[in-house]
């Protein structure tokens, strides 16, 4: 059975983004460096939250902190919006890869159908593959690029 292919197509909409894909300003580094130790200085604990690193990464690029329940545009800057994520990792200065969670699919509210251990997880998969898909389409027609920024931080920074 041959794949079902999407056309490539010319647009003509050439909007930039604000900034070129991995590439902050000069001083983006050493501005996440401030917020995270005033956060930690402040903050009485050592714990930076998801929400927490939105509103530092919103700061550092000049851009509208929106938390969102779709997690997909919680940071908007002109016409691009980041998802911002966090994950652990025993050495964050070595990791390769990470495993980002997609949450709120529920096949449940969005299907009416409930999963059990006897669910195809075929079907299950595509269902919520599904979902996925069309949080990324409706964060799509709002915003011209769609990002995600993940922050790797160690365990010991819970």
């Amino acid at each position: 059975m041959t794949e079902k292919k999407s056309p490539r197509l010319r647009n003509v909409d050439k909007i930039k983004p604000p900034y070129p894909l991995n590439k902050f300003s000069e001083n983006f580094g050493f501005c996440v460096g401030r917020e995270i130790v005033y956060l930690l200085a402040t903050k009485g604990n050592s714990t930076l939250e998801g929400e927490e690193w939105e509103e530092i990464f919103a700061t550092c690029i000049g851009a509208e902190w929106k938390p969102s329940n779709v997690g997909l545009d919680d940071v908007v800057l002109s016409e691009c919006a980041w998802g911002a994520k966090t994950v652990k990792a025993n050495v964050p200065s070595k990791q390769k890869n990470v495993r980002l969670i997609s949450g709120r699919n529920s096949i449940d509210y969005s299907y009416g159908e409930s999963s059990s251990n006897d669910t195809n997880p075929n079907h299950l998969g595509n269902l919520i593959l599904t979902i996925w898909n069309e949080r990324v389409s409706a964060i799509r027609k709002l915003h011209k690029h769609v990002r995600t920024i993940v922050l790797i931080k160690s365990h010991n920074l819970e």
